[in-house]
Order: structure tokens, then sequence, then C-alpha cells
């Protein structure tokens, strides 16, 4: 949503340019591509056209990988602009579970929308990724489970280290954890400086990550290097190896029931 080619040159914009960058990660090892789409002149933008070049190519070059659009409303609040990427039928599309601040902006998600977005997601076979802040995300996540407005199985994205949610610590992804039950799927992010010792922890834990510029663009703390996407996959290979954890592959973790109901994936 936010980095642009003035802040790093690496940030892909174009649909040709995500196509191309997701495929050098799955030919690395990514379990699911977290897409957003940006018209000419960079600006994330809700155009379904632009949404289906971007599927049909991840489609077509990475066979069995999971797509997981972004129905984040901060620059186009509409429902009808918000959820149009779901008719597309992706695999997943990420659910922000309340409206909170960033540093310089808000993102606004009041009940009714995301309900209704859940909605639409499941008559479009979709499966939500539920996007966490702060524990009172969680909190609505599992009150959607339990009012059964989300079907099984569960995938739950926890990101960490934004001013106004939970902190890059121990103790806050101790909380997390012990909220969300252990047969669902749970995966943690951090922002900023945040990203590298949110991985470690996560990955320490056997637990699954999101890598990638949208969250950091930096390669290192001093924010010297930036960073390419491919590295930072690489980066998250290397401490898989160095904790002796394993990597769940694209397809395995699509037969688990994430791939769209309604779509034949050819794996």
């Amino acid at each position: 949503m936010i980095p642009t080619k003035k802040m790093t040159p690496y940030v892909p914009e174009s649909p040709d340019e995500i196509v191309e960058q997701v495929h050098e990660a799955f030919e690395e090892g990514i379990t699911i591509a977290h897409l957003h789409a940006r018209d000419k002149d960079g600006v994330p933008t809700w155009d379904k056209q632009i949404y289906n070049q971007i599927f049909e190519g991840v489609r077509k070059y990475c066979p069995g990988l999971l797509i997981c659009g972004s129905t984040s409303g901060r620059n186009f609040p509409e429902f009808e602009k918000r959820s149009a990427l779901l008719e597309l039928r992706p695999d997943m599309a990420s659910l922000t579970l309340s409206s909170m601040n960033f540093m310089n902006t808000a993102s606004v998600n009041q009940p009714d929308m995301i309900t209704g977005l859940l909605a639409k997601m499941q008559d479009y076979g979709v499966h939500p990724e539920f996007e966490c802040f702060d524990m009172g995300m969680i909190n609505f996540g599992s009150f959607l489970i339990r009012k059964g407005m989300a079907t099984s199985p569960h995938y739950w994205n926890v990101l960490l280290g934004n001013i106004a949610g939970l902190q890059a610590t121990p103790s806050h992804m101790g909380m997390a954890i012990n909220e969300i039950p252990r047969d669902h799927h749970l995966a943690f992010a951090g922002l900023g400086n945040a990203q590298l010792p949110v991985t470690s922890m996560a990955i320490s834990q056997g637990l699954g990550v999101r890598i990638g510029l949208e969250d950091n663009i930096w390669l290192d703390q001093k924010k010297t290097r930036p960073a390419r996407n491919i590295e930072l996959v690489r980066r998250v290979h290397q401490l898989i190896e160095i904790h002796e954890q394993c990597m769940m592959s694209a397809s395995e973790f699509g037969n688990l029931g994430f791939y769209n109901k309604q779509l034949q994936h050819q794996v």
C-alpha cells in the first residue's frame, strides 16, 4: 500500500513487475502471494481489470501458489470497490478486523464493512486472511468464527510493530498465540525494523511468517541497504534452516482446504 518507486526502486508496480517478482519468489519457495494492484501512476487501485492481469499471470507462471488479494480501503472506502477483486475468485483475501491508526494515517474498517466483505468472500469461495494488529481484532475474529460467519480452515496473520497496536516483543507475540486456537493456521509479520526479529521469533516456534516490501523496504536495521523481495524471502529460508524447521509447500497448504472452493487448481 505504501512503498513507491521514489522510496525504493525495487517495489513492483506494474502487473508484469508484480508477476515477475512473485514468480521469482515462487521458484525460491513461498506458500501464499499477498497482492496489491497499482494503476499506471503507481497508486494503489481497486481496478478489477488490473487485478485480473496479476492473478492470471501468477496462475500461469506459479501453478498451485495461493493468491491472496487485498481488500484494504485506505485509498478507496466504498464497499463496491474494496470487494471488486473477490469476483475474480482468488484463493484468499485480506480482512482487517477493526479500524486502527498508523503513524500518519488511519485504516477505517466499520463492523458492517467487515461482515459485508466476509459474506462476499463466502459467496465467491474465498478464504479470509484475518489481519490483526491488536488483541481486539483477534477477539473480533474469534467472535465471527463462533457466529459461523467464517468456515474452517482458518488463517490468521498477526502484524507486530505498528505504533497503535501489538509490539514486536515476546510477551505480545505470546498473548496473540494464546488467544488463537492451536488447530488454526497462524503467521506473524513485523513492520519496519520489527520485521527481522518478529520473523526470527515466529520461525523459532515453528509458526508461519509474512515477508516483503509492503512491511519493510530495508535489508538492514540502519536503513542503508534497500531490500529486494527475493532477498527477504531468501533470508527467511536461512532462518528456517538455522532453526531446523520445515516449510510447507504451496500445494500442501492449499490442499488443507485453502484453495478457492469454486476453482479447479492444477497443482
